[in-house]
């Protein structure tokens, strides 16, 4: 390389012409890069003050996005803070589909408005930063850091990616140290291939290269292969500056808490999470534990209706239930009552076999519910009150507030005791008859799908008023009466059992059986009867609703809870759910409670969260997870109804069953045992489209069900969080996945 060098100054006799020539093209160049150079930096720092009043003006855009999601924690005080929210231009009010889109543009266009100004501060930015060193962020490229997370439409970059620029940014700056003879000679080596090509094939030009080529060439390639990333970046910067090196600076800088942020989201796989839509045999009904027709064929015998009962699959469905065709937002109770959409329940056959009986009926685009049938020639309510009159004790409303309707077909019986302040658990097997519970959810009237089978109910033992069978053929007297006994166990000592049936069945010799089979001596064990003066069931509770308001009298029996005795546990639990309700879920929210009438809490306690929200035309299904303390009974006790459930298995209702769930604390128990996109799936299964899911929680799991919740397409309503703990409402959508997942297992 030296000789080439030296050979190069001693032969001064080729520089007559070409390297005068060669001189005038490397500084015409030289000041054709300086021109472009300034041409692309002065602008950009003559927006001096609109980059500072962008910067400005983003910080107050997320000031406010962060506003609308945050304020002060008072456990139910918190109407005042989101009075605010409103006059900030959310809009929590909006119940419909179109408002709700409109409330999705302006966050839209608020988003791209951010964009565009940001695009701005990065031009700017970008350009500055060949100046100042790269470590020496300060606010300004904390604010940066904060912008980019911002930008959530925007792709980021691979890792690969992020770490060539950073050694080419690297190399760029390392290049100062270096002669400027070699930087000047790959700078215009780069720039004449690439833009004056024509101007270099002059005959002069070639003589050069021949003359001094080879000499330089050894040199380019051994620059080239220690610095090829930083030629190229080099020759990037001159041809478009303005349209990739600022951006790609910036993002260089901050891509590490961009990539910290998306690892904390794709850590659980819900933000890109691919759901499927449930191909199986019960299409929109499909119930997970009771259509696994893979363990149903196994059962050995029928002969006690085990078939009937839950057979969960061993791993729970994350698949999405599709909607009926023409499914449409149910009609509002007490309107339900009478008739429903036909194509949310598209059965007729139950119209077919029981229209003659007045159980449902097929009228245009509705289903009927008539009110009568066999029962009930004369109408439900007639019936009611005929019971009373022959029972005056039964006292409905007052004394028989809570009570069990077994073989409630589409559950007129429960439907019409709401007008005598009555809460009627009715339960049903899924059969052949079609969708008897989904006709009773879908009217406004508590229901579950289960059979008086093989296991027990899924009730404390004594906790009902009343116990009801209208034509319900149950065969109470197998097997030494077990079913009477299971009655027995759930019916409160001084509770009646009423079973009625239509003089048409009287000579049948299985009705006479099972009316001989009542006084067939049980030969089973009965339960206890209670005798001292605390303990449970030896003592009627008050009158309704009296004691909805108050604790047990054998509440004081129990042991202390988060040191406090119980009873004033449920003093306290009681003031909060009634502070939380009408401070927050009720005028806070943005709720339509109109629109509400299947509430299902899904953790309750005590169940002050029904009981705050008595006043409305709601109803709630009270759940105690099955790893929780058993406080089942105290909610009996008090006037409402609830179930035993272990949420890693799908519920016993059908799809679409419920406008609203309450999870309070339960998910992020809950995940320790089993999967949280389960879960979700399930609630996305017995959720009514637009129906809405609130949960209190701590912010992790929060953030894990709103990633979840977006993955589905929903939206969210509400936000609030602080010191770790949250408070999150989000609306269901119409929104289904194309793709189809099938469940071998539910394959008939």
């Amino acid at each position: 390389m030296a000789v080439g060098k030296y050979s190069r100054v001693d032969g001064r006799k080729s520089w007559n012409c070409c390297s005068t020539t060669s001189l005038v093209v490397f500084v015409a160049f030289c000041l054709i890069g300086v021109w472009m150079l300034m041409s692309t930096v002065a602008p950009i720092q003559n927006q001096g003050s609109s980059s500072e009043e962008t910067v400005d003006e983003v910080k107050r855009q997320t000031i406010i996005d962060k506003n609308s999601k945050q304020f002060e924690d008072s456990l139910g005080e918190l109407s005042e803070t989101v009075t605010k929210e409103d006059e900030n231009g959310s809009d929590l009010q909006s119940e419909s589909h179109s408002d709700i889109k409109n409330d999705q543009n302006v966050e839209d266009g608020s988003v791209n408005t951010t964009e565009e100004k940001q695009e701005e501060l990065v031009s700017k930015e970008g350009s500055e930063e060949k100046t100042e060193p790269e470590s020496d962020n300060g606010g300004e490229g904390n604010q940066q850091e904060k912008l980019v997370e911002e930008r959530s439409d925007e792709k980021p970059e691979t890792k690969e990616e992020t770490k060539m620029e950073e050694i080419n940014d690297q190399e760029a700056g390392s290049g100062d140290g270096e002669s400027n003879s070699k930087a000047g000679k790959t700078e215009v080596e780069e720039s004449s291939g690439t833009k004056t090509s024509g101007e270099e094939t002059s005959d002069e030009v070639k003589q050069e290269e021949e003359a001094t080529g080879q000499n330089e060439k050894e040199e380019v390639e051994k620059d080239q292969e220690e610095g090829d990333t930083s030629s190229k970046t080099e020759s990037q910067e001159t041809t478009a500056e303005t349209e990739q090196g600022s951006t790609e600076v910036i993002e260089s800088q901050n891509e590490k808490e961009t990539q910290q942020s998306l690892s904390d989201e794709h850590k659980s796989g819900h933000d890109e999470r691919k759901w499927k839509v449930c191909d199986v045999t019960a299409g929109p009904d499909y119930i997970p534990c009771l259509d696994n027709w893979g363990s149903i064929k196994k059962l050995p015998n029928t002969g006690h209706y085990e078939h009937r009962e839950r057979h969960c699959p061993d791993e729970a469905s994350t698949c999405l239930v599709p909607l009926p065709e023409g499914y449409k937002r149910p009609i509002q109770w007490p309107t339900s009552r009478e008739k429903i959409w036909y194509h949310n329940v598209p059965h007729t056959k139950l119209a077919a076999v029981k229209g003659h009986q007045n159980w449902v009926k097929v009228t245009g685009e509705y289903l009927t519910f008539p009110g009568g049938g066999t029962q009930f020639k004369n109408g439900a309510l007639h019936y009611i009150d005929f019971i009373q009159k022959s029972l005056p004790d039964i006292a409905w409303g007052k004394r028989s507030r809570v009570i069990l309707d077994v073989g409630c077909g589409v559950a007129s019986f429960g439907g019409f005791l709401f007008e005598r302040d009555v809460l009627a658990m009715s339960f049903a097997p899924k059969d052949e008859h079609e969708a008897q519970v989904q006709f009773a959810l879908e009217r406004g009237i508590p229901a579950i799908s289960a059979v008086m089978g093989t296991k027990r109910l899924p009730y404390p033992s004594s906790v009902f008023d009343l116990i009801h069978c209208a034509r319900c053929r149950v065969p109470w007297h197998i097997e030494g009466g077990k079913l009477l006994l299971e009655l027995n166990r759930v019916l409160r000592p001084g509770g009646y059992f009423v079973w009625s049936a239509t003089p048409v069945y009287q000579k049948l010799p299985d009705d006479v059986a099972i009316w001989k089979g009542r006084n067939v001596t049980l030969e089973a064990c009965m339960l206890k009867v209670p005798e001292g003066v605390l303990d449970r069931g030896s003592q009627w509770p008050l009158q309704w609703p009296s004691r909805l308001q108050k604790p047990p009298y054998w509440l004081k029996s129990q042991l202390d809870v988060n040191g406090k005795s119980a009873p004033e546990d449920f003093v306290s639990d009681y003031k909060h759910w009634k502070k939380v309700v009408s401070e927050t879920y009720l005028n806070g929210m943005g709720i339509n409670w109109s629109t509400v009438r299947n509430v299902m809490d899904m953790r309750a306690v005590y169940g002050g969260f029904a009981a705050a929200l008595k006043d409305l035309k709601v109803w709630v299904m009270n759940v105690v997870p099955v790893d929780s303390r058993d406080t089942l009974p105290i909610i009996y006790e008090r006037g409402l109804i609830g179930i035993y459930h272990d949420w890693c298995e799908s519920f016993s209702t059908y799809p679409r069953s419920y406008d609203l769930l309450h999870a309070d604390h339960l998910f992020s128990v809950l995940k320790k045992r089993c999967s949280l996109v389960a879960a979700i799936a399930e609630v996305d299964r017995i959720l009514r489209p637009e129906g809405k899911l609130i949960v209190w929680d701590n912010a992790e799991t929060l953030n894990e069900i709103e990633s979840l919740a977006k993955s589905l397409q929903w939206n969210i309503r509400f936000t609030y969080s602080k010191d770790n703990e949250g408070l999150l409402c989000i609306q269901k959508t119409f929104w289904r996945p194309a793709e189809k997942e099938k469940i071998l297992s539910a394959i008939a």
